[in-house]
This record gives C-alpha cells, structure tokens and sequence, in this order.
C-alpha cells in the first residue's frame, strides 16, 4: 500500500497591509479648514433618546428629516443619528420609556441588561 501523507507545502507568506498614506501638496497654502472626522456608528443612551422624544413633542410638525438635522448641528452635544434610527426608536418608543423605571441606571445604557 502506498504512503498516504502528502509532501510538506510552503505556509503562505502574510497579507501585506496597505498603509493609509495622505500626500500633502507642499504648494499648497495653509488654510483653516477642518478636516472631515470619519466616525464610527455609535449607539444613542436611552437619555439621548428621551431628548429626542421631548423635543418632537415640543415640534410636532417637523418632518423626521428636520429633527435629525437638528440635533446634528446642535452646538453643545451634537447628536449623530439618520432618520431611519429616528423610525425604529419612535416604534419602540413606548419600550424604551418603560425601562427608565425598571432600572435606576438605565438613562446611561445604550441595551437594556439581561441577567439570566
């Protein structure tokens, strides 16, 4: 019967990482412009949800578009959030308005605890 193993293969060298270089234009003249900040997707705190909720019921008759720009271009705690976001919390609107009894941290929590 013949030798069943196979002949030793060479381990692949590793993905080479590419390196995220900004070119600078050196002619360039200096300016004051911000960069744009790439950020992750963060979740709101429930507190951050309730401001929202308390100011649509202060606005009723702005549009779901209008609220979001808003708040995106509050100057003192700017919050990032689309309008999708805006739908799915206002469905569970009534959920998330129930957990500020349930629990007494629960203002600064993004998920409800689950304890089994």
């Amino acid at each position: 019967m013949p030798n069943m193993t196979r002949k030793p293969r060479e381990k692949p060298a590793p993905y080479k990482q590419r390196s995220e270089t900004v070119t600078k234009n050196k002619d360039a003249p200096a300016t004051s412009a911000k960069p744009h900040k790439v950020t992750t997707r963060k979740n709101l705190t429930l507190n951050d949800w309730l401001v929202v909720f308390a100011y649509i019921d202060t606005h009723p008759h702005q549009s779901q578009a209008e609220i979001v720009l808003h708040f995106e271009k509050e100057l003192t705690g700017a919050l990032a959030f689309s309008q999708s976001a805006l739908s799915r919390a206002l469905k569970r609107r009534p959920e998330l308005e129930a957990r500020i009894n349930s629990n007494p941290n629960a203002l600064s929590s993004k998920r409800p605890r689950v304890v089994s």
